[in-house]
């Protein structure tokens, strides 16, 4: 791990560096001033990220000078990505024929693909599922209303006016149930409490309640502090534990992963009745075939936004059995969400942000 923090950030800080050497074969003819000033700009973007980093924790990380930096330093990241690979063609380009405009069409084409990313992450996706479950439920009713979100990311980034869209977006569904599949909160609990989020989020309406797991972003931002400030909301956080509905359907929710002392599924699962729907939470989407094994009827997970932005998706197709979407093993459905929000940066470029509907029909009693 400290291997891959170490060469990611060497690429990052060669990709600025190659930024800006092309930037200043491009002001040439420019006075020295102006080549100060460019220069400047791109080491002050690149290395702002660290400030995110250290005041993260302040209550100056609730202003919305806070937030703006935030979604700028991070979204340098995505700029520097994209224009580092757009120079490259263009200096490729430049191999076989004369072109003398190549800065510039980078940054041209790099800024048209940023305000994309931002418009389309603006446009949250509703995916409809329609699952049968060959078990009944005690009550009636031809189907079961879930609302499934993870990876709000609450805090510097997804900030009260992103919240309260969200919250319309999801009563606005008339969900049976709501399930969190973790990272409700991003990088530090200050900026949630200093702005009173509790108020938007006891705004969620479900008749059967409102469940969540943590995420490894939970446990960043101090998962006792996140606890305690859960109970402040009518959300339900589960950490290897169970929960069984008035209408029979068990929720199983698993502590994340990055605690390594979270309970093996199976013994979760153990006491329960196997003759009634069983519903896994689990934020990463790992140990499926102990979700199979366990017999569960879904499994939601998030944590891997779909990459988020292109080449990122080819990254996490590969780190996980399931990065995004749906599939069915055996008797259990599988559901893997890029996240109705997103960490740092505002962009979705190869990727959608959404929220998931499941309609659920059982068997009948």
């Amino acid at each position: 791990m400290v291997i891959f923090i170490i060469l990611m950030l060497a690429a990052y800080l060669g990709g600025n560096g190659y930024i800006c050497l092309r930037g200043l074969q491009a002001l040439r003819h420019f006075p020295p001033v102006v080549k100060w000033v460019f220069g400047g700009v791109v080491w002050i973007s690149a290395l702002s990220i660290l400030l995110t980093f250290v005041f993260r924790h302040s209550r100056l990380s609730a202003s919305s000078w806070a937030h703006f930096f935030f979604e700028y330093s991070t979204g340098w990241l995505v700029f520097t990505l994209y224009m580092v690979l757009f120079l490259l063609c263009c200096d490729l380009f430049r191999l076989f024929f004369h072109f003398q405009y190549g800065f510039i069409s980078a940054l041209t084409l790099t800024a048209c693909l940023l305000v994309y990313g931002f418009l389309h992450y603006q446009r949250p996706s509703v995916q409809e599922i329609n699952l049968t479950v060959n078990k009944p439920v005690t009550s009636a009713g031809d189907t079961f209303r879930i609302v499934a979100v993870s990876d709000l990311h609450l805090g510097m980034g997804t900030a009260c006016g992103q919240l309260e869209k969200y919250i319309h977006m999801i009563n606005g569904q008339r969900p049976d149930l709501i399930l969190i599949g973790g990272d409700l909160i991003d990088n530090s609990i200050i900026p949630v409490q200093e702005r009173q989020m509790e108020q938007t989020l006891s705004q969620l309406r479900a008749e059967l309640g409102i469940y969540m797991v943590p995420g490894n972003h939970e446990n960043i931002s101090g998962i006792a502090d996140c606890v305690s400030y859960l109970r402040r909301t009518p959300i339900c956080l589960l950490r290897d534990s169970v929960v069984r509905l008035p209408n029979g359907i068990q929720i199983v929710g698993r502590d994340d992963r990055s605690n390594p002392l979270r309970k093996p599924l199976s013994q979760l699962v153990g006491d329960m009745d196997a003759a009634f729907p069983v519903i896994v939470l689990d934020h990463q989407p790992v140990e499926l075939a102990q979700a199979v094994d366990a017999g569960a009827d879904l499994l939601f997970c998030g944590h891997t936004h779909n990459g988020q932005v292109w080449p990122m998706n080819w990254l996490t197709s590969r780190l996980f059995e399931i990065a995004y979407g749906y599939e069915k093993r055996g008797n259990t459905n599988i559901y893997v969400s890029s996240g109705l929000a997103l960490w740092g940066p505002p962009f979705r470029i190869g990727s959608r942000s959404e929220m998931v509907v499941f309609n659920l029909s059982f068997q009948r009693p």
